[in-house]
């Protein structure tokens, strides 16, 4: 347990707590007057702020023995980093040639500014189509949140399975609380499974698909100019 802990405070400590665009400007003005490697930075920290944010917590009701919401939030973690994944697949899809610039930066505003109940006026992408997406670069992911899916939703798994025991011979259903039983010894592992996923594609793989991207952007703005799109602006 305390590994657990140890690893979330250090992820913790070393979030970042600001992007500064005039240091980015700084840094390569040709490849930073375009908006979407600027969105990318802002999904690449917001995504770590958010999913440290759920392991932690998912951990703290992990320790008090509260599982089912431990797993809820659990879930939430590894679609959160699944946008990162698919971030950094986005990223390297351009620099391939198998995407396009403008559709990724379009991409990128529906990422950060995107929603589903109207409350802005750009549609989000399916987090499904996201964690499919995810899943080819991790294998059995979907499978995985899957499984946490069924904890979160009262259907089979959510109501019998979570909460009764069925004895046939007498024919009656014992009702009582089974989710620390069942999942008390796994927990850690796919919580920790998470957390590694997020740094390696955080430190590693965004790091080397970013820099490549800055310099196929530079390589590439003469053309990138000549079929630049209006720009979604950020509040």
């Amino acid at each position: 347990m305390g590994s657990i802990t140890q690893a979330l405070n250090a992820l913790k400590n070393s979030l970042c707590t600001s992007i500064d665009i005039g240091s980015l400007i700084s840094r390569n003005k040709v490849v930073h007057k375009w908006k979407a490697p600027w969105r990318a930075l802002l999904l690449r920290e917001a995504v770590a702020w958010r999913t440290q944010d759920l392991l932690e917590q998912s951990h703290t009701l992990h320790l008090s023995g509260a599982l089912l919401g431990a797993r809820i939030l659990l879930r939430s973690a590894f679609e959160t980093t699944a946008v990162l994944i698919y971030l950094n697949q986005s990223l390297r899809g351009i620099v391939a040639g198998k995407n396009n610039f403008h559709d990724f930066s379009d991409k990128t505003t529906r990422l950060l500014l995107g929603s589903r109940d109207k409350s802005t006026s750009i549609t989000s992408i399916n987090i499904v189509s996201i964690l499919e997406k995810a899943d080819a670069r991790y294998p059995g992911l979907v499978d995985l949140y899957a499984a946490l899916s069924e904890s979160a939703h009262p259907n089979h798994e959510g109501l019998l399975r979570g909460y009764s025991d069925n004895d046939r011979e007498k024919h009656t259903t014992h009702f009582n609380n089974k989710w620390k039983d069942r999942y008390d010894n796994t927990h850690d592992d796919i919580l920790m499974l998470c957390l590694g996923t997020l740094e390696h594609e955080y430190n590693d793989v965004f790091i080397d698909a970013f820099e490549e991207l800055e310099a196929w952007i530079e390589a590439n703005d003469v053309a990138l100019e000549a079929t630049k799109r209006e720009e979604i602006e950020l509040d």
